[in-house]
């Protein structure tokens, strides 16, 4: 059976209702006009009729822009949880609202599903900042020393350590390292090492060995505003990214991944609350807890909003080669072990 790749256009009627739905999800909170909503419900419309009837699924990331996340995505989360649906996901293509290292992953999980990343070119400074021959010379430097790797890698940098972590689970899963070793390399966020030697007690160069790389939106995050908006806004509990420096993170409310942070805002009453993410975290945020006060204080990835309606419906109607997500089968089979490593150490509740 050929792959239907067109739907035409919606009618004026099924216009009229997609934009209302779209309103109703946040949009219209979010400070989407008429025009707007209308030019988003074309897309959408055409997106999920397609989609549909090409057994896709469309999995996003909370820094997604809002008009994905509420439009068109099947499921939204952070890179772990990402990860685990897409595999278990019965769909025969996965048409990916994310960045490259996450897609890769995609494949990694489900290698006889067509996985396409809508905008090929969407990377991450995180994984660009550090290569598999870097990975392979800090364990020479370091004979014996299990490598943890951030989830924000390339596929050819997690087929050279020892398990993946995410911003949720690197705590548990190092804890259960350093049970059975005295030094562990981490790699590559170097905010997110210095947050964890500390949360660890851990010396970094001596028990904990890091990699210099960070992320381009909280590595730019200023601590002394912090005690600004406490005098600005009184009572407001302020959260922040486990990717952000040291120095921001000791003055806040709470450090985690996005996963953690929204779950921090569902379970604690506040007069507001501060994000400090990219701002796709709060627009999520202000969609999912419509009656609490978010101030802002986010920047913008330009990686994540590389992906734009038009470019998840071409990737549906005429998918180019470049939106191909291919690895190599020996690649994929090596770095597959530290994924698997890291759901079983993330979800094993013996003592660590």
């Amino acid at each position: 059976m050929a792959l239907k790749t067109s739907v035409g256009e919606p009618t004026p009627a099924e216009l009229e209702t997609e934009a209302a739905r779209l309103a109703d999800k946040g949009l219209s909170g979010l400070g989407y006009r008429d025009e707007e909503l209308e030019r988003a419900a074309r897309l959408t419309w055409k997106i999920n009729r397609l989609k549909k009837a090409q057994r896709a699924v469309i999995p996003a990331h909370v820094y997604q822009r809002p008009e994905i996340l509420l439009g068109v995505a099947d499921f939204i989360g952070d890179s772990y949880k990402l990860a685990k649906l897409g595999a278990a996901s019965d769909a025969e293509r996965i048409i990916f609202c994310g960045v490259r290292f996450m897609a890769e992953t995609a494949k990694i999980l489900s290698p006889d599903k067509e996985v396409l990343l809508p905008a090929p070119e969407a990377g991450c400074s995180l994984s660009e900042s550090i290569t598999a021959a870097d990975v392979r010379a800090l364990k020479k430097k370091h004979p014996g020393a299990p490598v943890a790797v951030y989830i924000n890698t390339t596929v050819a940098v997690k087929a050279e350590c020892d398990v993946v972590v995410t911003s949720a689970n690197a705590p548990k899963i190092m804890r259960k390292l350093y049970a059975e070793h005295e030094k562990v390399i981490f790699a590559p966020d170097a905010m997110m090492g210095r947050n964890l030697a500390k949360e660890l007690g851990k010396t970094i160069g001596k028990d904990l060995i890091i990699w210099e790389g960070t992320c381009i939106v909280h590595d730019n995050f200023d601590a002394a505003s912090v005690e600004f908006y406490r005098k600005m806004y009184p009572g407001v509990k302020i959260l922040a990214h486990f990717e952000c420096t040291p120095a921001l993170t000791s003055v806040v409310d709470y450090i985690g991944g996005t996963g953690d942070m929204m779950k921090w805002v569902d379970d604690h009453k506040a007069s507001s609350y501060m994000l400090i993410t990219e701002c796709g975290l709060g627009d999520l945020a202000r969609t999912e807890f419509p009656d609490k006060v978010f101030v802002p204080m986010c920047r913008l990835c330009p990686h994540m909003k590389a992906v734009t309606l038009e470019r998840v419906l071409s990737a549906l109607e005429r998918p180019t080669a470049s939106q191909r997500i291919e690895v190599p089968e020996a690649v994929a089979a090596r770095a597959l072990r530290p994924i698997a490593r890291m759901f079983e150490l993330s979800e094993d509740n013996s003592p660590s």
